[in-house]
């Protein structure tokens, strides 16, 4: 099988061969364009690219399969301490995990190259929810008629912690990236974030709760009066979001918005800054 495996190595590292090009010819092209590509994007066009290629190592620590196999057994594993991880983030930190450190940013923003469409949302964004629920009841169900949970194996079902080690997790590995390709492809930006994310409910719930009780936290504030409407950050958004529209009507919170800095780095007015601050 040594074989098999290293063409699979070889594929990966064409594909990060790809998604990089792809990304720095989006951005010469000016479809995702800043007069200068700011140095936080560039830092983040990084760290989401290297996200996207350690995917075979970390997959089964953002699985939603590996934490119902955990719950049957009591074990609290990796997945479940990330999923938590990722809401009490959002208490202070809103869902910027999606814009830094998620795994398929870096394979949905390659796709702006060939698909720069927004993707649609409003009631659309309410699937996620129709997997998450269920979901997340299984889970419980699960947990409860185990006896509830034991121990903790931060590395359950892995193989000295990397995740994509057997053909069958190779195979779950393309049917994952597979599934956010085509609907990037068919829908348009970040698709996939919209409509069937797991993990973005995690942190949509913790921002809900931050935003309850106004504890400070990090966040996008806008100047109405400094905007040109030249509607640049709403064709930089990669969530798709009329930001435009949120800073002429002041009010810049929205669940959907993973503060990548887009919007930011791409005003020419400075009509949108970062803060943290209660609100």
């Amino acid at each position: 099988m040594q074989p098999f495996y290293l063409v699979l190595g070889i594929l990966e590292l064409l594909l990060g061969i790809i998604i990089y090009r792809l990304l720095k010819n989006e951005s010469n092209q000016g479809r995702v364009v800043m007069k200068k590509l700011a140095i936080r994007q560039q830092l983040r066009r990084v760290t989401i690219l290297v996200s996207m290629l350690l995917f075979p190592i970390t997959m089964n620590y953002f699985s939603p399969y590996v934490i119902i196999d955990g719950a049957s057994q009591g074990i609290i594993n990796g997945s479940l301490i990330m999923f938590g991880l990722m809401f009490f983030s959002a208490l202070f930190l809103g869902r910027l995990w999606c814009a830094w450190g998620c795994p398929a940013a870096g394979l949905l923003e390659m796709w702006f190259g060939v698909n720069n469409k927004p993707a649609r949302g409003g009631r659309f964004n309410w699937i996620k929810w129709g997997i998450w629920f269920p979901w997340l009841g299984i889970i419980a169900i699960t947990a409860i008629a185990a006896g509830g949970y034991r121990t903790v194996n931060f590395f359950h079902l892995t193989d000295n912690g990397i995740s994509v080690t057997q053909l069958i997790n190779y195979v779950i590995y393309y049917i994952v990236i597979g599934t956010f390709t085509i609907l990037s492809l068919w829908f348009g930006r970040r698709a996939g974030c919209h409509y069937i994310c797991w993990m973005s409910p995690f942190m949509i719930l913790g921002r809900s709760l931050r935003n309850l009780f106004k504890w400070p936290a990090l966040r996008l504030e806008a100047e109405p009066a400094k905007c040109a409407d030249c509607q640049q950050c709403a064709r930089t958004c990669p969530m798709s979001l009329e930001v435009n529209q949120m800073v002429k009507q002041n009010a810049m919170e929205n669940s959907e918005c993973i503060l990548c800095g887009n919007c930011v780095d791409g005003c020419a007015k400075k009509a949108i800054h970062y803060t943290f601050k209660a609100g």
